[in-house]
């Protein structure tokens, strides 16, 4: 039953822009600086792209999040990925589309919907019936699927509401039953029995990414859905077939003893010579009336492994199925589809099947055919839906033969018409497409596109049990589907206009990932041939998890080529899969799970424990997660805001496989938002004097700094972040913009270039008047540049501060649609030598700094600094730059280059290997004698500090230690001595010092 989806989203009313205070408040507070701008932004249309624009095209669609989703880190890391680059492109001049929407979540969203029964009405929806359930999923939908997408817009995604989709809205379900049906018409969809995954509990087929994998040391005892106690898994059992007319006998080991009741053959390897006389015999089996042939077969048998021997179950195990098809053995399925045994098992018919486990055991010993049972390690598939145990079962699927796609998407990425990035997953593509396997898309599911397959039985020609893959006919409904019948067995079976015949529909209903396939191009309204259409397909990117790339990826490839004769997108960019600082897997049992919204809003550790509570896991689960919690949030995790979160998962995708993402360095961006705010409320003091007037962003590209060097230098600075910042967009990589332009606003401008400006800024003078100005557009040019950059990832703090910038006319309402700064327009600032000098500059302030650290000299003071070059070029740097490096080392008028000095009155310090730099203690009011003391405590503190990580490295290297323990281990270590060192010659000048000023007191 299909409905329309509504969207509220496509009808927005006008939004009033946000009210800005008069002055920036005191310090960035995320909650106040992200209320109110979504809202507007989207009433403005800022969003919504123009199917009639003549402008490059660039356009993604949303990888769609289930419709039973809440927010995770995973989508935070896809939105702020996506987000950054469909922002870019357009303050670019691209038409950029972004295309959202909602994926019907077949197994997921039937099983929330099913639990709420049970919960709410004691209600299965068999009770309820078909139509009837699907209804209430359809209520559940309206009232609550939509979560997922106001979360999207709480992280500021800037999508095209207009166009809005959902999997099973009437667009997209058309679009379903005719790509079903012209893949059919091509020979490419095609009806099979094969083994697939059957999850008993689900009573459904399920793919390869809904299955878990469990990985089991040994005997492990498992909580499974319908047993009210543990079930033990993880062991092997060893027993013996008797030889027909013999007393001999084999024996074989399983992991599944209920299989036994399956078994159609017994594989040895033919050049295993202590079984040569067993070839053409047969086994007895134990339990049912029948005898099993011993068959030879080699790829199926190691004959150094174990016994040497196999039992073949053909039906429900992948590599016996290969042996059965080999050797012509018969399948025989011993389950029905809820997990009981059926009538081919004898007296354990009707036993659920790992009842029926210790039943064969049992009876096993009785016949005294048991000879063992011991640990075993080995990893058992897990269903991800229900948490059952997965069986390869028999069943009649609907299929799809993916060979020829298969190679033409292996060709279009061998040529670069498609290209995946980092390449680092092209040998992935390779793997799963050099070898493809026809795809399972039926599912035996109530809630999903039902499959437009009709099957005929015709009035005495077929018995209403057996299936034949020729009576299938496909159609758009029943009353084509009678034509079709008609014309197909019109000659034959039908010749007679009086033979009755009967449709039925099959029940099930297509795999999710089907019409997923279908996503680029769907999205559009295709099959009609709309507007969009032929604007926006194919699309430019296709952003997604990396652990998708075959499962999605390659399937949408695959469909567009052999619907539409083109790809889908050309470019394919992979983000890694996010686990805790520790590189753990996030889940909920483990504690580990990180919210984004916590993150963005903060969260007490009581907080995120009833989060726990909420999950649904037993009291186990729950104190195990507790304690994990405690250790990875002791204090709860601190309000961090949406733009610190994008930053910080834009600037991990460095990972490209695994992000370890520590909530810390997301703190850390906080930091940032706060520094860009304070360096704002700076620059706008600046610029009240001198009648400051904006120049136009455009406008920028006109001018110089021809009086100062530090802004020449700063906009030297900005042109190379700005390249760094658009390469790294057009290359993916996205990690590489935000270090250029984090580096660039905290390093260079505020760290440096605000330090170095307050000279020229506080000379009132009117001959300064013009240099003044300069400084004043620079710092103008600089701050309003810096926001534009960093738009696309911190779109709410940038917006509100680029609101309180004085503007030109010509300037935008709103940054989301200024234009991004460009390679072009900024490099002719560019010079390489004056940054060089500057890196001169900073060496030797760094130097001076680190001086005054050690020493422990307070900012008040104002030392004597001498700088003593032994290079031509840090000569001529170091009085080019004399007054820059007093401001930036705190020694305001007190730095001298080549001056004498009384050394010995003088800690010492290296600028490298070219400058050595002399300070003046003398005259300072410092206590030699308590400083001296100071360093030595400090010192006896850390060999301390270091004979304790030394014995502790020592006791753990007995045992295996963790790889990055080591390392942090040995870093810690290089660090403790670093600082004895530091400390060491600081006690030493301090104790020289001491000694110098006793023998001035005595003389």
């Amino acid at each position: 039953m299909e409905q329309q989806q509504t969207n509220p989203q496509q009808e927005q009313k006008k939004v009033e822009k946000k009210i800005m205070p008069t002055e920036l408040a005191a310090s960035y507070e995320p909650k106040n600086v992200e209320a109110n701008w979504y809202d507007w932004w989207v009433s403005q249309g800022y969003f919504k792209a123009d199917v009639n624009s003549k402008k490059e095209k660039f356009v993604m669609v949303i990888p769609p999040p289930n419709v039973t989703g809440r927010l995770h880190i995973g989508h935070a890391l896809m939105t702020a990925v996506e987000d950054g680059l469909i922002r870019y492109h357009r303050m670019s001049g691209r038409e950029a589309l972004w295309v959202p929407g909602t994926d019907h979540a077949g197994i997921a969203t039937q099983v929330v919907v099913e639990k709420k029964l049970m919960k709410e009405r004691k209600l299965s929806r068999h009770d309820l019936g078909r139509d009837a359930f699907i209804q209430e999923v359809w209520k559940w939908k309206h009232a609550f699927g939509n979560t997922i997408l106001g979360q999207l817009r709480h992280m500021g995604a800037s999508v095209d509401w207009s166009r809005e989709v959902f999997t099973m809205d009437d667009t997209r379900c058309r679009a379903v039953k005719e790509a079903f049906i012209r893949m059919h018409q091509k020979g490419l969809i095609f009806r099979s029995t094969r083994l697939v995954n059957w999850c008993c509990a689900l009573n459904s087929t399920i793919s390869n990414i809904e299955v878990d994998k469990l990985e089991l040391k040994g005997k492990t005892n498992v909580n499974l859905p319908g047993y009210p106690k543990p079930i033990p898994l993880g062991l092997i059992t060893e027993f013996a077939y008797k030889i027909v007319d013999s007393e001999d006998e084999i024996i074989v080991a399983t992991t599944r003893p209920e299989t036994i009741l399956g078994d159609t053959g017994v594989a040895i390897h033919p050049d295993d010579t202590r079984y040569t006389h067993l070839h053409g015999k047969r086994v007895q089996h134990p339990f049912l009336n029948r005898t099993i042939p011993i068959i030879c077969d080699p790829i199926l048998v190691d004959k150094e492994f174990g016994t040497g021997v196999v039992k073949v179950t053909p039906a429900h195990d992948p590599n016996d199925y290969d042996c059965g098809k080999r050797n012509n053995l018969e399948m025989i399925n011993i389950l029905n589809d809820d997990g009981t045994l059926n009538h081919n098992c004898g007296q354990f018919a009707g036993m659920k099947r790992f009842d029926a486990r210790l039943a064969v055991i049992n009876a096993l010993k009785e016949k005294k055919l048991w000879k063992s049972q011991k640990d075993h390690a080995m990893a058992i598939g897990i269903c991800s839906r229900s948490g059952d145990v997965i069986e390869p079962l028999l069943k009649p699927q609907w299929y799809v033969n993916t060979v020829d796609a298969a190679q033409r998407a292996l060709d279009k990425v061998a040529s670069k018409e498609l290209t995946i990035h980092p390449e680092i997953y092209v040998p992935e593509w390779e793997r799963w497409l050099k070898k493809p396997e026809s795809w399972c898309i039926s599912r035996q599911l109530w809630w999903g596109h039902t499959i437009p397959a009709y099957y005929i039985s015709i009035e005495g020609h077929l018995s209403s049990q057996e299936e034949l893959p020729e009576h299938w006919v496909v159609a758009n409904d029943e009353a084509e589907a009678k034509t079709r019948a008609r014309e197909k067995f019109g000659s034959t079976l039908l010749k007679d206009e009086s033979t009755k015949f009967n449709i039925r529909q099959d029940p099930d209903v297509l795999d999710t990932w089907f019409s997923a396939s279908l996503f680029p191009f769907s999205v559009f309204g295709w099959p009609e041939n709309t507007e969009d259409l032929k604007r926006f397909f194919p699309t430019t990117l296709l952003e997604t998890g990396q652990d998708i790339l075959f499962f999605w990826v390659a399937k949408m490839v695959m469909v567009s080529l052999i619907l539409n004769d083109c790809l889908p997108f050309s470019d394919v960019y992979l983000h890694g899969i996010v686990r805790d600082p520790a590189g753990e897997k996030m889940s909920k049992s483990s504690g580990n799970v990180i919210d984004p919204i916590d993150v963005i809003n903060g969260a007490t550790l009581e907080k995120l424990g009833d989060t726990l509570a909420e999950a649904n896991l037993n009291e186990f689960f729950i104190k195990a997660a507790i304690r994990k919690q405690k250790e990875l949030f002791p204090k709860g995790i601190p309000e961090c805001g949406t733009d610190a979160l994008r930053l910080a998962l834009c600037a991990y995708t460095s990972q490209p496989r695994n992000i370890n993402l520590d909530t810390q360095k997301v703190v850390t961006y906080r930091h940032f938002c706060n520094k860009i705010w304070n360096a704002v409320k700076y620059v706008l003091k600046a610029l009240e004097t001198d009648n400051f007037v904006a120049l136009a962003a455009n406008q920028f590209k006109t001018f110089n700094a021809k009086h100062d060097k530090m802004s020449h230098w700063i906009l030297s600075r900005l042109a190379n972040a700005t390249k760094i910042a658009n390469d790294g967009f057009l290359s993916y990589k996205l990690y590489e913009a935000t270090e250029a332009i984090h580096n660039f606003v905290l390093k260079e401008f505020c760290d440096v270039y605000l330090e170095s400006v307050k000279r020229p800024l506080r000379n009132k003078t009117p001959t300064n008047l013009e240099a003044r100005q300069e400084v004043q557009q620079t710092l103008y040019i600089c701050i309003h540049s810096a926001l534009t950059l960093l738009h696309p990832f911190m779109p709410f703090v940038t917006e509100e501060l680029f609101q309180y910038l004085p503007k030109h006319s010509s300037e935008p309402e709103s940054i989301c649609i200024s234009s991004y700064p460009t390679a072009d327009g900024t490099q002719h600032w560019r010079s390489t030598t004056l940054e060089s000098d500057v890196d001169i500059v900073l060496i030797l302030c760094n130097a001076i700094r680190a001086l005054r650290a050690a020493y422990n000299i307070p900012k008040k003071e104002n030392p004597e600094v001498v700088l003593d070059p032994k290079d031509e070029v840090y000569n001529r740097v170091s009085k080019e730059f004399i007054e820059t490096i007093g401001d930036l080392s705190f020694t305001e008028n007190t730095v001298f280059v080549g001056r004498e000095i009384k050394k010995e009155e003088c800690s010492r310090s290296a600028a490298g290997d070219k400058c050595e730099v002399y300070l003046k203690m003398t005259g300072l009011g410092i206590d030699f004698a308590a400083e001296k003391s100071k360093m030595e405590k400090k010192i006896e503190g850390l060999v301390k500090a270091k004979g304790d990580l030394e014995k502790r490295m020592k006791s753990l290297a007995a045992g295996k230690v963790p790889e990055d323990v080591r390392i942090k281990n040995e870093e810690k270590l290089v660090s403790l001595d670093t600082e004895i060192g530091t400390y060491t010659s600081a006690a030493q000048q301090y104790a020289s010092l001491l000694q110098q000023s006793n023998n001035n007191a005595a003389a």
